[in-house]
């Protein structure tokens, strides 16, 4: 159980800004109010109820990294992003996304 709730969440191995820089897409799966408030400059925002439909507009051949503001929604759209082929990471709430991006 232990296993599945780490893998959920992706654990802190991930480098996130390697991945920025290689060209992964970060993508804010919150609503567009809670967008529009805040948010990591280069995302884009695609909710997670609109991710299905919306997956056509991504790249596949880069990796995507998804956030939200908990980590919850990000971590559901990890996982059907991959059930669709793209190589997919939780980045977790999108503030602690932001500032592991800029350590």
């Amino acid at each position: 159980m232990f296993d599945f709730i780490k893998n959920l969440f992706n654990s802190n191995k991930v480098d996130y800004k390697e991945l920025l820089v290689t060209g992964a897409q970060i993508i804010d799966v919150r609503t567009p109010a809670e967008f529009n408030g805040e948010h990591i400059k280069q995302s884009k925002n695609i909710p997670l109820q609109q991710l299905q439909s919306e997956m056509k507009k991504l790249d596949l051949k880069k990796p995507i990294i998804t956030c939200c503001a908990s980590g919850m929604r990000s971590a559901s759209a990890k996982s059907i992003l991959q059930q669709n082929g793209f190589e997919a990471y939780n980045g977790g709430g999108w503030s602690s996304l932001q500032n592991k991006l800029n350590q």
